[in-house]
């Protein structure tokens, strides 16, 4: 334990806070959705929670890394400056090898007993996060976000072809899901602290191109996700319930985002109904999706 500038000691809950635990909860809703569609309500439990297990393992360690080596970035930003690292109540070196451990344990976990097609999808979602987001596009590219987004869509299919031991339409809707949920939820935040972002000199879509641009671009990617759902239903995944909920939260959600291009439009109040509604979106989606997965 290193007590900080100001006296305090870290704790376990330092620990914690490193990994992200908001992050890992959806991710971990996510991976359990691909895999019970995979399943069809046919469940092999100890393989469950192994990759569940794994796949949580691997998320902690990318989190645990992103906090490392944005430390010194972290520290400009009101919204990361009280972390464990910017406080200096962790040791840079510690954090470095608490990701190092996660990640072994991750990887060793999902190889073992949850096949080499998840293992290998597990590599791919931690060298975007860790590697391509964290260590290349994050300070130089407005792409950062678009491409970002491969790592958290990785997480459903280690579920999914932990089952299945192949990628095949179920495993590409799942993908294009996640894939096409994260630019528009994390724009509409980028566009609430984008004075945040622009200080610390983050490349953000909405400091780069202005916020005007990013509630176009955000558009294509909710229109996109209209057709997962009658696709899932018409190929026999999920039944008639997730098909009109499904749809139904993906037109109000696009709808939410047609509403900025408004004159009466406030973006700060805008911009907080997108990103909460994205949130309640992907859980409802992600909820309905498994109660409504077809029996094989």
């Amino acid at each position: 334990m290193r007590p900080s500038p100001t006296g305090d000691t870290a704790t376990w809950r330092d620990f914690v806070a490193l990994t992200k635990p908001g992050i890992l909860r959806s991710n971990l809703i996510a991976a359990f959705a691909g895999f019970w569609l995979a399943s069809g309500w046919d469940l092999q439990y100890g393989k469950l929670l192994l990759t569940l297990l794994g796949t949580v393992l691997i998320m902690a360690s990318a989190c645990v890394f992103n906090n490392y080596y944005d430390r010194e970035l972290d520290s400009k930003m009101e919204r990361t400056k009280g972390r464990a690292l910017p406080t200096g109540k962790l040791a840079p070196a510690v954090v470095l090898w608490y990701s190092i451990i996660l990640g072994i344990a991750g990887f060793g976990v999902l190889f073992a007993f949850s096949g080499l097609l998840a293992g290998l999808c597990g590599i791919v979602g931690f060298v975007v996060y860790a590697g391509i987001y964290t260590m290349w596009l994050k300070r130089t590219s407005t792409w950062s976000t678009s491409v970002g987004a491969v790592s958290g869509a990785a997480v459903p299919v280690i579920g999914y072809v932990a089952v299945t031991g192949k990628i095949d339409l179920g495993a590409i809707l799942l993908f294009a899901l996640l894939f096409l949920w994260q630019p528009p939820h994390f724009w509409a935040l980028g566009i609430r602290r984008v004075e945040e972002y622009r200080a610390a000199g983050f490349p953000l879509l909405p400091v780069v191109k202005g916020i005007a641009r990013t509630k176009v671009q955000m558009i294509p990617y909710l229109a996109l996700l209209l057709p997962i759902p009658p696709l899932m239903y018409a190929y026999g995944y999920t039944g008639m319930w997730f098909l009109i909920i499904g749809e139904a939260v993906a037109v109000m959600w696009l709808y939410m985002a047609l509403m900025g291009f408004s004159k009466k439009a406030e973006t700060d109040t805008w911009a907080k109904k997108v990103f909460l509604f994205s949130i309640s979106y992907l859980m409802i989606t992600l909820l309905v999706m498994i109660l409504d997965t077809v029996h094989h």
